[in-house]
């Protein structure tokens, strides 16, 4: 049966004693579940386990009931980690511990992303990854701290490393290699220096070499291959301990070795660590880089603010203010935290946050938000979101979110890196078996060189770099262009769409609707019905509502009581006026109710093809006046739009506007597809259609109506003016409020997917290609046989070209509309 474990897990929704019968039941069918028990008091349940437990199926199981299990997230530094195998067995050990969900490991930054369902797994989970041998410390809540420099004191280390190694690789190399190039050099050599006392110096320099700065390679390779579980540091080790150890029986013990195999590689053993640990260098510099974008968002934050309490303005540190504090903030200064203004007026930057560069206008009761850059008037701002509740920290904690997601083409590498190493060893075994066995004299000497070349120049570190240092370097320059992936696999998703579904009020459109006519029907006066339908309009929340409030106070009328106010949602109101029953909605809504439209027919569907929604009012079951409402449609949606057709995509409009207005504005925009009139459980019906259809449908749009439609696209995307139910919903989330910002999520998706095709291709193509050369396959032909020396040189540019090819995507341009 094997051990049974204790797991203890926090679930929401239980509200009484049959509740927890019914969670009880549930985890009670899962698979490898002994015993559950549940407290309603504590909303917890206790679950004793045993092998073949899959804390998915407890996930599945308790959301399938309508008890949904709270999943902690949660992030540790990594280290030891070099290659992609490092992840795979990061992974596998951690995904072991009881009550883990899900792991992500990132290998770009040396981080992993634990989903768990206990609130006290840390232990577990650092003892899980120091028994693989690859140390983790939890990484707390740091949002807008400022980022460890781990990265920049590990290249600095490696940089000393690196000098300290080539000074004494040096020596050896002009000793060994010089007498190779330069025949009088050799000749030189031996008469004054002589061969013993050559190979003797180049044996204690490469030695020091390999102890010292090459220890790192010893420390984590020997480990793992004594565990059977070989990585990238397991391949250096055998490489040039081969190499060294050969040349140390030629020194001391020539008699063992065949005739004519006394010589020596201690030039490539030093070679091999110190090329090595260049490109460990060079690769450390481009990770601190691909973290550019985090770093720069935290930067964003002052440190001190200047806070109004108890009438009096002190400066004060920025982690001590708190919600409903007054700050003041003058010309040029930096907003400290999200706030409304109280007072004064001024222009503020908010480019940094939404990539708008045109600076918002700030006055009384508007929004400012953290980070910005006030202009050249003076505010005073109540303090609503502090600390991590802050727009900026969210958007830190998207970006971190997202870097650290594994895209499902990563799957591949995954599958392949697993027997990666270990198939690299077993060639070079066979390359050392075939050369010894039919190569040239001596034929000990070139097997060695052959399978050294083998183990170095097949380091499966470009691999691992290849999906995620793209992954971190795209999702940052998306959130400097204001598109933020909240969640890192819409990256490849995105750039697969071939439809873009759009609402249309708030998205195509303003969202800020106006009254442009009203005509009235049996007797009633312009005045008199206004009055009535605006009286009704000012209990709705709806921007045609307001647009309609705004026309009555413009003419200056008084609102009358209203009493018993309902809403129909995607249909209308009604309401009781002065002893009148008010309705007013859309035309489907007076038809359910049996008001007649007849005298209103033709110069409705005037409107609508005109572009206007018209609205109808009735009192007392009789037609009173129609109401058109137009939304102007924003200045930068045709642009947009014209870019996302020339991206090649279709463009659907889905919206529960009148049929006739949904089309006109489809003609002026030019939009292919028109779903109008549908409820917000339609949208969801439409979009599942477009699916259907085998289109990949990315959906956008603003509002909580929107949410399911969001939550059940193949993307969606909330443009982020909207509401923060739209926004938790989304995968993407536009901060700015206008389409341009879907172009860019677009564009930055499929460079960053081209990004990551290159790099795949680069590290699977580097392999395939010259794993053969190293092993000889060329030397029959030409006499070429790749020196390890060579091959530690290729192996290091390999992941320098990786991560030197993700960091392009930093300068990734905003996607051009015409």
């Amino acid at each position: 049966m094997g051990d049974v474990v204790a797991i203890n897990l926090e679930i929401s929704g239980m509200n009484c004693a049959s509740c927890v019968g019914r969670v009880e039941a549930a985890l009670g069918r899962v698979d490898g579940v002994q015993e559950a028990r549940v407290n309603l008091a504590s909303e917890t349940a206790a679950l004793q386990v045993t092998s073949g437990f899959d804390p998915k199926a407890v996930v599945a199981a308790l959301d399938t009931a309508g008890y949904p299990a709270t999943v902690q997230n949660r992030r540790y530094a990594i280290e030891n980690m070099s290659c992609a195998s490092c992840v795979g067995r990061v992974e596998r050990a951690l995904a072991a511990v009881p009550g883990v969900v899900d792991v992500s490991v990132n290998l770009a930054r040396e981080e992993a992303v634990v989903h768990t369902l206990t609130a006290d797994a840390d232990t577990a989970i650092v003892q899980a990854a120091q028994a693989a041998g690859y140390p983790a410390t939890p990484v707390k809540d740091a949002s807008m701290a400022s980022p460890p420099d781990r990265k920049i004191e590990e290249a600095a280390h490696l940089k000393r490393m690196t000098l300290l190694a080539a000074a004494l690789t040096l020596p050896v190399f002009v000793l060994e290699m010089g007498g190779h190039m330069i025949p009088a050099f050799h000749h030189w050599v031996m008469t004054t220096v002589g061969q013993q006392l050559s190979w003797s110096i180049q044996f204690v320099l490469t030695t020091i070499v390999l102890a010292w700065p090459g220890r790192r390679f010893f420390v984590t390779g020997v480990p793992a291959l004594l565990k059977r579980t070989p990585d990238m540091n397991s391949l250096v080790f055998l490489g040039a301990t081969a190499a060294w150890g050969f040349s140390t029986v030629a020194l001391f013990a020539p008699q063992v070795l065949p005739a004519g195999a006394q010589a020596v590689y201690f030039e490539a053993a030093a070679m091999i660590v110190t090329l090595i640990l260049l490109g460990r260098t060079l690769e450390a510099r481009a990770k601190g880089q691909t973290g550019q974008a985090i770093r720069k968002l935290i930067g964003l934050r002052p440190k001190t603010a200047r806070v109004e309490r108890w009438g009096q303005v002190a400066e004060i540190e920025i982690d001590e203010i708190v919600v409903g504090d007054l700050i003041h903030a003058r010309p040029g200064e930096k907003i400290a935290v999200d706030g409304t203004v109280t007072s004064g007026t001024s222009f503020v930057d908010e480019s940094m946050i939404t990539g708008e560069p045109i600076p918002v206008e700030k006055e009384a009761d508007t929004n400012v938000v953290g980070g910005t850059v006030n202009g050249t008037g003076a505010l005073v701002y109540r303090a609503t979101h502090v600390g991590a509740d802050t727009t900026l920290s969210q958007i830190v904690r998207m970006v971190e979110d997202a870097q650290g997601a594994k895209l499902p083409v990563q799957d591949l590498v995954n599958r392949i890196t697993m027997w990666f190493v270990p198939a690299v060893m077993a060639i070079a075994a066979a390359t050392f078996l075939i050369w010894l066995a039919v190569g040239p004299q001596p034929s000990l000497g070139f097997a060695l060189v052959a399978s050294v070349a083998v183990l170095i120049i097949a380091c499966p570190c470009a691999m691992g770099l290849a999906t995620p240092t793209s992954i971190m370097v795209g999702t940052g320059r998306g959130a400097e262009l204001g598109v933020l992936f909240r969640k890192g696999d819409a990256l490849q998703t995105l750039a697969e769409v071939d439809t873009i579904a759009l609402d249309k009020t708030g998205t195509l459109t303003a969202g800020r609707p106006e009254v442009t006519d009203l005509d009235v029907f049996n007797g009633w006066t312009r005045s008199d019905a206004l009055r009535l339908v605006a009286s009704v309009e000012a209990k709705s929340e709806h921007p045609i509502a307001t647009a309609i409030i705004r026309h009555a106070e413009a003419e200056e009328l008084s609102l009358a009581q209203v009493t018993s106010f309902t809403s129909q949602t995607g249909q209308g109101v009604r309401a009781e006026v002065e002893g009148h029953s008010v309705l007013v909605g859309a035309d489907r809504f007076m038809t359910l109710e049996g008001v007649s439209l007849a005298a209103a027919e033709g110069r409705s569907a005037a409107w609508g093809a005109n572009g206007k929604t018209p609205l109808f009012a009735a009192v007392d079951g009789e037609l009173v006046a129609m109401i058109g409402v137009a939304d102007p449609i924003k200045e930068t949606t045709p642009k947009a739009l014209k870019a996302l057709h020339d991206a090649g995509l279709k463009i659907a409009m889905i919206t529960g506007d009148n049929k006739a207005t949904a089309q006109a504005i489809a003609r002026t925009l030019g939009i292919d597809t028109v779903v109008a009139e549908v409820l917000p459980e339609g949208k969801v019906a439409a979009l599942q259609k477009l699916q259907d259809g085998g289109h990949k449908v990315a959906f956008v749009g603003d509002g909580i109506n929107d949410a399911p439609a969001l939550a059940g696209v193949n993307v969606g995307i909330a443009i982020g003016t909207g509401t923060d139910v739209a926004i938790e919903a989304a995968d993407v989330v536009l901060m700015s409020g206008d389409l341009q910002g879907v172009v860019n999520a677009l564009h930055i998706s499929q460079h960053t997917m081209r990004n990551i095709r290159q790099n795949l291709f680069w590290a699977f193509g580097y392999n395939v290609l010259l794993i053969p050369v190293a092993a000889g396959i060329l030397y029959p032909l030409f006499g070429v046989l790749l020196s390890p020396v060579l091959a530690a040189a290729a192996m290091a540019l390999s992941s320098v070209f990786v991560l030197f090819n993700a960091l392009r995507l930093r300068w990734v341009a905003a996607a051009a509309t015409t």
